[in-house]
């Protein structure tokens, strides 16, 4: 199947080189990410694209999303997308997209956001991964949207695929598909370990693990490194593995062991007396 990228004019911290505009197929084709409202980046998607019959969004973040309304008055197309620009058509996981010859289905994977979706181009194997997965780097998962335990569960049911290669929405394309997502579990497993080790010796504030876990980085990406502990630290916290407390202003976490739910005995996320379907049960005036 035809697979062209094109580079956006947006190269930066978190976009590396720039966001990846990847054309599939052809006559027609589906855009997927379109990327920011640049007249002559949109432009040479339209000319190398020639007709196209969908644009497809990973998400709506202004470095992949601006693009697609400007594209679609350009082409004619329809846009798709989990969480879609005014005009656009709402999509469901699992959905088909077609234009010509060309099939890609809809995988949700939130985690970096809460409308992130990946396709799907099962004849190639081939993911298009927007920020689930970069070709360089990792993702960044920034609370209150980015989720932890959903961007995990994302990565495990994108390994499910056993893709071949990835398309991602920065950085060079990846031919290890599945040495990739094995690589980005074992990164945040490693990340999750290294926090709650420093948490055994002490009351730690996120400052004071970032200082320890990233002490042989640079100083400029200390503030993306805090978000990306917070995000670990919440995920403990709803497993019941992290409790914090604020003094004088100062929040510190500390690692606690999970409790057991009073009445079955089950693990118990944060901390509750009693686990969900207990709760449910005790509200419903079960024995």
């Amino acid at each position: 199947m035809r697979v062209v990228r094109v580079l956006a004019p947006n190269p930066g911290i978190y976009e590396l080189e720039g966001t990846n505009t990847w054309i599939v197929g052809e006559a027609p084709s589906i855009v997927v990410d379109p990327g920011p409202d640049v007249e002559s980046h949109l432009r040479e998607v339209a000319r190398t694209a020639g007709r196209v019959g969908v644009i497809a969004l990973t998400h709506d973040h202004p470095d992949h999303a601006p693009g697609a309304v400007t594209l679609a008055a350009m082409t004619g197309a329809s846009i798709v997308a989990m969480r879609p620009p005014p005009g656009g058509e709402r999509l469901r996981d699992g959905d088909l997209l077609t234009a010509g010859a060309t099939t890609i289905r809809a995988v949700a994977t939130p985690g970096h956001a809460t409308d992130h979706v990946a396709f799907w181009l099962e004849p190639d194997r081939a993911l298009f991964t927007g920020d689930a997965v970069l070709g360089r780097g990792t993702s960044v998962i920034d609370p209150p949207e980015g989720d932890l335990a959903a961007y995990l569960r994302s990565l495990r049911r994108m390994l499910e695929l056993e893709p071949r290669t990835i398309f991602p929405g920065h950085g060079p394309t990846v031919f290890r598909a599945v040495g990739k997502l094995e690589e980005y579990l074992a990164h945040r497993e490693e990340r999750e370990r290294q926090i709650v080790a420093a948490l055994l010796d002490s009351p730690r504030t996120i400052d004071d693990l970032v200082a320890t876990i990233y002490a042989e980085y640079p100083e400029d990406v200390r503030p993306l490194a805090a978000r990306s502990v917070l995000a670990h630290l919440m995920k403990l916290a709803s497993e019941g593995r992290v409790d914090d407390s604020t003094r004088e202003g100062v929040k510190r976490y500390a690692a606690t062991e999970p409790q057991s739910c009073a009445r079955c005995g089950r693990l118990v996320r944060g901390k509750a007396k009693y686990c969900g379907p207990c709760s449910l049960a005790m509200l419903q005036g079960a024995d």
